[in-house]
């Protein structure tokens, strides 16, 4: 359920409303008074010049309210006063033939002065009112006037994007101008500027807008303005501002030297990692340089905190400096050094290269790489809970399937015509269920569990490289493993092997280290947990009553012990490092710095220590050529962390080891878990997958910590109605245009409002289109059905929507904006209806995560995309069923028609349920391509000329600018395209 806008301040009933649109309601100005009934006949008329002493009253402006004897009053509050000379403002009347008036005064906003409930009684020529008494003379003769108030006013619109702009505006007791208010002059880049004779009101209320209907009047409340120069910018409003467009004075001031700089060998790499300078207007670079070994001095620049100097020698040691750079060239002392001594060179093969294509070619197959198939059973692990889950009696360990087992397959997903495969976290897990790989526990080495002699991590990118298709590492950023990170920190839990927890606590052995798959001989056991806990309390120890009795008792009935168990609020993790609080508000600022799960330890991501550590860590996976990565829980870390750190890290480090091309189509989409049908989630920006496409918008705090809360406060603030927009994903009329990248954060995500709403295809394809102006381009959206979280509606188990809503579903995935993306297992509808994930209380093969190599054993041979040409044993059955073969065709279809990879789209002139048009353009390539889902549709207003249906192959010939087309029935579709390549394809169980 959304929750409903608060209504904006409301404004004096002397001002009209007029809508906006970016920044909400906005007053326009009231009208005029009616002009006074002219006299019956003509006669000489009487004047009277009232002067009225300000000194006193000090009032912002000042009204005259009067009525000529015999008359009628002027509307309230009257007529305004000008300036007369210093402590004196007046106004001239006219009398007609009366020989005096009645007068008030006020100030514009309810405070009068009456004579005390007598009003003034006046007469004509000059007269002054001076702190009640009432005299004829000019107090002004023979003075100068007093000098009309001034305002002057820049403003912004560097983060709004506006060609021109507006101000609309009211002095203080006066009236509003006219919509939309006076042209601002362009002062300097991102700058307007506008002067305001303000006569003698000391401020003034003002909204802007771009002359087109767009407004900033700070969200309903306007800005006061006061006189000399203000500035307003990203709504905040300086009084007595120096001029924005004033030259600067010259930078000189260097930033401060790097602190805290570490270096740590990995083979013949070294890690490097410092804390960020400061600087009084901000670090732009760093300079590493390093010496030593054979080679001379070597310098290189660096835009994040943390670098990997690879391809050293061995056994060599180098001594590394950091400088820090600003915008102005300034270069800081250097930091202390920080030396390193590489050892062997590791026998793994040479790094590979990303593709580097367009990620919107490709669709995507998404493997739990440790269900789908095993190649290597030697490297099957069960841990701690094979018996209780339920999966020893079925002889299926958790860990089972590995990248052996994948590559044995790649021909199978690439006959079924995909060219990306996500798969799930690589990097060295630890928990009591972990096959999954998201309780990462050392971020730098690959689970050994996933890898066998010949078919390592490296191994599988470049099988997969080899077969055109790309590999999209599954990443965490947001948490660890309650057992912490290896190499950054990994608490120590009270333990004592006594009768009740011997059975826990593995005896201590010295020099043995945990991987997950070495058998530790002592104990038999792979899960090893002996260099976790003690039963002395450490040195350093924070946890708070180290090893009292807590009062409780374990479902056994043993004695619980304080800090036996990891816990945000125990004091065990340093707050510097992690977060130290439950999750209480899932919609709420605490959701992205609080703990989401006991098993997962939430990372405190603005610290500089966790930030290079994670940086570090995934540029491993990004020089072995990684072709993307999919972002857990990247809902959970704030926006302007990821906008200032890890996306920059990432693109930094792709254009360093593999050039620009590969940088700019190097796959990045996180997963924003927003489980509602509402454009926004829960009317919460924050929270809302499109928020993460773009930048920031205004500049924050240098401290992350800092910039986090007040990017929260201010997104907030904005609401929902104020955030940027985009006509990216959108045709104009027929024709595609250039998108506009400038304002994109580096994020693309997965689209959860589809997903949410895949339970009927109609409905998630009209909730798709009516949130895609939210995302910086919709085009790039991962679109899916279900995977190993949820089904459509949160569902908890995998779809059963039956075979023909999946072909339904498949068709509009497949032809619609976005990337395709199929969960391992559901081209047979695998597991349908069964629950996805229970943990460790019911064996995996009774769940959505159970294992698939079952049904792809045998041999399998792909001459091309969604081309086997050769199969046996049961995979070749599982190649033949309705799904797979309508998958098949699907990706055959796509592959060859660039408007259904990268087109644009528009519903306009188009009648129909599921039926929209595409083009994309570029270079001599041009595809324009009708497609409808299941219904009839007629296209109006398209293109004349000769279209093929990519389905059938039947050609029409348009030269009234129509073409309609019946319905194909459930599942089937029509892809009409101009000059287009013919039939693709054979008919099958639904295209035909």
């Amino acid at each position: 359920m959304s929750r409903t806008p608060l209504p904006p301040p409301a404004r004096s009933v002397a001002v009209l409303a007029v809508a906006a649109s970016l920044f909400g309601l906005l007053a326009a100005p009231p009208g005029e008074p009616a002009p006074r009934t002219a006299p019956a006949a003509a006669v000489a008329e009487n004047t009277a010049t009232v002067f009225y002493w300000t000194r006193t009253k000090n009032w912002a402006a000042y009204n005259l309210h009067y009525a000529p004897d015999g008359g009628s009053w002027t509307t309230v509050p009257g007529v305004a006063m000008e300036p007369a000379c210093t402590d004196w403002v007046k106004k001239t009347v006219s009398l007609g033939s009366a020989a005096g008036l009645k007068a008030t005064f006020n100030n514009g906003s309810g405070t009068w002065d009456n004579n005390g409930g007598q009003d003034y009684a006046l007469g004509t020529g000059n007269i002054t009112v001076k702190d009640g008494v009432v005299a004829h003379s000019d107090p002004c003769a023979d003075t100068t006037p007093a000098p009309a108030a001034k305002a002057t006013v820049y403003y912004s619109t560097e983060a709004l994007g506006w060609s021109t702009a507006n101000i609309h505006y009211q002095p203080a007791g006066g009236a509003w101008t006219a919509v939309p208010g006076v042209g601002m002059q362009a002062a300097c880049a991102g700058w307007w500027k506008r002067e305001i004779d303000l006569g003698t009101a000391a401020s003034l209320k003002a909204a802007f807008n771009n002359g087109n209907g767009t407004w900033d009047n700070n969200g309903g409340s306007d800005y006061t303005i006061g006189t000399g120069v203000s500035t307003v910018r990203n709504r905040v409003v300086t009084a007595n501002a120096a001029d924005p467009c004033a030259a600067a004075p010259p930078d000189t001031q260097a930033p401060t030297a790097p602190a805290r700089v570490t270096a740590a060998a990995d083979g013949v790499s070294v890690l490097l990692g410092w804390d960020p300078a400061t600087d009084d207007r901000g670090v732009t670079a760093y300079q590493v340089t390093r010496t030593g070994g054979s080679g001379s001095t070597v310098v290189t620049d660096v835009g994040s905190t943390v670098y990997t100097d690879t391809g050293l020698a061995e056994r060599t040691t180098y001594t590394y400096t950091v400088k820090a750079v600003d915008a102005a060239g300034n270069v800081s002392a250097a930091s202390a050094p920080a030396t390193a001594t590489t050892g062997d060179k590791p026998a793994t093969p040479a790094p590979g290269k990303p593709l580097g294509t367009d990620p919107r070619k490709d669709p995507i197959y998404f493997v739990l790489t440790a269900r789908f198939n095993d190649g290597d059973p030697s490297n099957n692990r069960g841990g701690s809970q094979h018996v209780k889950s339920g999966n020893a009696a079925n002889d299926d360990p958790m860990f089972r399937g590995d990248f052996k087992g994948l590559i044995q397959k790649l021909d199978y997903v690439k006959g079924l015509g995909f060219s990306a495969i996500w798969i799930t976290p690589v990097v060295l897990n630890r928990s009591d269920y972990d096959y999954h790989g998201y309780h990462g526990w050392d971020f730098y080495k690959v689970d050994p569990r996933l890898e066998s002699a010949g078919a390592s991590y490296q191994d599988l990118i470049d099988a997969a490289h080899a077969k055109g298709m790309k590999i999209y590492q599954d990443v965490v950023y947001n948490h660890s493993s309650r057992w912490g990170a290896k190499g950054l920190f990994v608490p120590t839990v009270y333990g004592v092997r006594d009768s009740q927890w011997s059975w826990y606590y593995d005896e201590q052995q010295p020099g043995f280290e945990y991987d997950g798959l070495t058998i530790d001989a002592k104990t038999g056991k792979s899960y090893y947990n002996g260099d976790l806990w003690s039963t002395a309390e450490p040195a350093g120890n924070t946890c708070v009553n180290w090893g009292k009795p807590t009062g409780g008792k374990s479902a056994e009935g043993y004695t619980l012990y304080n800090c036996q168990w990891p816990s945000p609020t125990s004091g065990m993790f340093p707050r510097e490092l992690y977060h130290q609080c439950w999750i209480g508000n899932w919609e709420g600022e605490d959701s992205r710095s609080c703990w989401l799960h006991e098993d997962l330890a939430d990372f405190n991501t603005e610290n500089p220590a966790v930030q290079n550590y994670l940086i570090g860590a995934y540029d491993k996976y990004i020089d072995m050529g990684v072709d993307g990565f999919r972002v857990d829980t990247a809902v959970h870390i704030p926006r302007t962390t990821w906008n200032r750190r890890f996306l920059p890290a990432i693109q930094e480090r792709v254009a360093q080891r593999h050039g620009a091309e590969a940088a700019a189509n190097f796959f990045v989409f996180g997963e924003v878990a927003a489980f509602v049908n509402d454009k926004w989630n829960r009317g919460s920006v924050n929270h809302s997958a499109q928020f993460y496409t773009w930048k920031e918008r205004k500049e924050y705090d240098a401290d992350d910590t800092k910039a986090a809360l007040e990017m929260y406060d201010y997104e907030q603030q904005q609401g929902t109605g104020n955030q940027p927009t985009s006509t990216n994903a959108f045709l104009n009329g027929n024709s595609y245009h250039s998108p506009d990248h400038s304002r994109f954060s580096g994020m693309n995500v997965i689209d959860m409002r589809m997903h949410m709403n895949f339970g009927d295809a109609q409905n998630a394809f009209s909730n798709g289109k009516d949130s895609d102006d939210s995302y910086n381009d919709a085009t790039y959206n991962v679109v899916y059905v279900d995977s190993h979280d949820y089904g459509p509606n949160k569902s908890s188990e995998r779809y059963a929507g039956g075979t023909d809503a999946w072909a339904e579903n498949m068709s509009l995935m497949w032809t619609f904006r976005g990337i395709p993306t199929l969960y391992y297992g559901s081209e047979i509808e695998f597991q349908k209806g069964k629950k996805i994930d229970c943990g460790p209380t019911c064996p995996l093969a009774d769940t959505g995560r159970a294992y698939f190599g079952d049904h792809v054993a045998g041999s399998v041979t792909a001459s091309d995309f969604s081309q086997v040409s050769a199969a046996s044993g049961q995979v070749a059955t599982t190649l033949q069923q309705p799904l797979v073969r309508h998958v098949q065709r699907l990706n055959q279809i796509r592959r060859a028609i660039p408007a259904l990879q990268m087109g644009q789209y528009s519903t306009e002139g188009v009648s129909g349920g599921m039926a929209f048009k595409r083009r994309y353009t570029s270079g001599s390539t041009d595809s324009f391509a009708l497609v409808t889902v299941s219904g009839g549709a007629t296209f109006a207003g398209i293109p004349n000329g000769t279209y093929t249906d990519a389905v059938t192959g039947d050609v029409r010939t348009v030269t009234n600018g129509s073409l309609t087309v019946a319905a194909p029935g459930k599942g089937n579709l029509r892809v009409y395209v101009l000059n287009g390549p013919g039939r693709i394809g054979t008919a099958g169980p639904y295209l035909k």
